[in-house]
């Protein structure tokens, strides 16, 4: 029986119940279908992978082409989970055409459900335009990382004065605009919950309190693959960096003292059982 994909739809009414949206970050099939299978409801394949996945300092130099070339592999790998594809910076802020247009080479190469589009008011025009073609978007306002410099660094939003009225008015643009959801970052919960009890749409926090209708991180992160990065927003679930340095020093030592691999790890001129035909290192092989 096929599992059921969790749509825009999906998400609205998840709001509507009161129950919780559980999204996570992803940029490679093998993530994504872990992900999927543990249950995550949206799979978004972010810019974060300029700073997670390809060790930049910021999310800036990533590219559309190279969002595409990700989201194609987390879309292959996830069957129940939404993929949202992030607008890498410099994709949709030139002009409405070249957003409307890199819009659109997103779902149609990278075969994302959504797209994901920084920024409050001052993009509602696009959203607009977006939604008029039939591209789904979900906001995100808050700390947005392409603005890195503009906002003097990776800081929590909405302290100053007027701050919190900015945001409420930014996610209320955003919702008249057409999006389907809002991702709310680095905001004071206080705020993160007046706008989530103001719009009609689901709101997703990251760092933004226990109040939104969900709640995002980055898969890295909730995973604990870098045991040096601890912001206050994270929670770590695993700690699968220090799992996955074990595991490599345990190979490394076995490879070393010439116990790995062993006799039932390779192979005879006379195998006792068969192997398919032509298949020595495909998936069905190594399932045999």
């Amino acid at each position: 029986m096929k599992t059921q994909r969790v749509t825009i739809h999906t998400l609205r009414q998840m709001k509507e119940r009161g129950e919780k949206i559980a999204m996570l970050t992803a940029y490679d099939a093998t993530f994504a279908r872990l992900l999927d299978e543990a249950g995550a409801d949206v799979l978004l394949v972010g810019d974060s992978l300029g700073m997670v996945v390809q060790g930049h300092d910021t999310t800036l130099p990533v590219t559309l082409e190279e969002i595409i070339y990700h989201t194609k592999a987390v879309v292959r790998g996830a069957s129940r989970a939404h993929v949202v594809g992030d607008m890498p910076f410099g994709s949709y802020q030139a002009s409405l055409d070249q957003g409307v247009a890199n819009a659109a080479r997103l779902m149609k190469e990278g075969g994302c459900h959504s797209i994901k589009l920084e920024g409050g008011a001052q993009h509602a025009e696009l959203v607009r335009r977006l939604v008029a073609a039939g591209i789904p978007v979900m906001g995100h306002i808050g700390l947005t990382p392409q603005s890195f410099h503009q906002l003097g660094g990776f800081k929590v939003q909405g302290r100053d004065s007027g701050g919190g009225e900015r945001l409420l008015a930014d996610a209320l643009a955003r919702e008249e605009a057409g999006c389907y959801a809002i991702v709310l970052e680095a905001i004071p919960a206080d705020i993160a919950r007046e706008i989530t009890e103001t719009v009609g749409v689901p709101t997703i926090g990251i760092g933004g309190g226990a109040f939104c209708d969900g709640q995002v991180l980055v898969c890295y992160d909730m995973l604990g693959m870098d045991e040096t990065f601890k912001p206050r927003f994270v929670r770590r679930f695993a700690t699968l960096g220090k799992t996955i340095k074990d595991a490599v020093s345990a190979y490394v030592g076995e490879v070393r003292g010439g116990t790995f691999p062993s006799d039932a790890e390779s192979f005879a001129v006379h195998e006792t059982r068969p192997q398919p035909s032509g298949a020595l290192y495909s998936t069905a092989a190594a399932k045999k």
